[in-house]
């Protein structure tokens, strides 16, 4: 303690303290601070398995390293994947989007071409070239025992954060420069789950810190009961919203109404008078 009272006055003394103030702040933030990822990238076997994936499929778009790679007029070609996780790989190579089939808007839904293990392989290695969130576990994302005040606010949820690219009945819509908002009726939970978490294209992330996995899951639920919802109005009409409901009302209600003006006007009294 000498020592220390002795040197409080140094010019560096100051500086010294914010240090290991930083130091401090920092220890204390990897010990009790929340992880971004909770899954395993110590299997170098596996790492070293999806990096020869990686490299053979991915790196020609997105780096030898996933750092990405930037087109001349500074665009990015690849985007970089470092710090996106297991989840955002998952999402992407589970639903056939990636690898890309060919340069477009956005990246369409098709038949995967890696087995889940060559998904795991792959989605493990993404994981290692940095934190990011976690493919969720299958508790987090099924709807088994959900109530009807629990579909109600996945509901509140829904109509909130998602009709507005989605539809009100998860059909899907189109969004500016040519891209659409995909439908979600007959999606896996998983990859609705995932897609909320990691926020694809156009679409922001909703991360766990946002809206809540319980919120996420109630949300699911609530699109599950659209799936199997009656037509209470009659005919859906593809459920696409106002503009099939106003092209129904414009072809068949008011050209109803034309058709049944002009028989009347050439089958009226007056019209039989004037033909007689």
């Amino acid at each position: 303690m000498k020592f220390l009272s002795t040197r409080r006055r140094h010019p560096l003394a100051g500086l010294v303290v914010v240090v290991l103030g930083l130091v401090a702040m920092a220890g204390l933030y990897s010990a009790f601070g929340p992880a971004s990822a909770d899954q395993s990238t110590t299997d170098t076997a596996l790492i070293a398995q999806g990096r020869k994936l990686f490299v053979v499929s991915c790196s020609s778009c997105h780096g030898l390293n996933g750092e990405g790679i930037v087109t001349k007029d500074h665009t990015n070609y690849g985007p970089p994947l470092i710090g996106t996780g297991a989840a955002a790989c998952d999402f992407q190579v589970g639903t056939g989007r990636m690898p890309l089939a060919r340069p477009g808007v956005q990246a369409e839904a098709r038949t995967p071409i890696f087995t889940d293990v060559e998904r795991r392989a792959l989605c493990t290695y993404i994981a290692s070239l940095g934190p990011g969130p976690a493919i969720p576990s299958p508790a987090m994302y099924d709807t088994a025992g959900m109530t009807e005040a629990d579909i109600a606010n996945g509901g509140q949820f829904f109509r909130t954060n998602c009709t507005a690219c989605h539809n009100y009945t998860g059909k899907g819509g189109a969004l500016p420069n040519g891209a659409a908002a995909p439908a979600l009726l007959g999606v896996e939970p998983k990859y609705v789950f995932l897609a909320m978490l990691t926020g694809p294209g156009q679409m922001p992330s909703f991360s766990n810190g946002v809206l809540r996995p319980e919120e996420k899951r109630q949300i699911i639920a609530y699109l599950q009961t659209l799936e199997h919802q009656p037509a209470y109005g009659g005919s859906k009409l593809g459920s696409l919203g106002p503009v099939s409901e106003g092209l129904w009302g414009w072809v068949v209600g008011i050209g109803g109404l034309v058709a049944a003006t002009v028989w009347i006007a050439n089958n009226g009294a007056r019209a039989k008078k004037k033909k007689g």
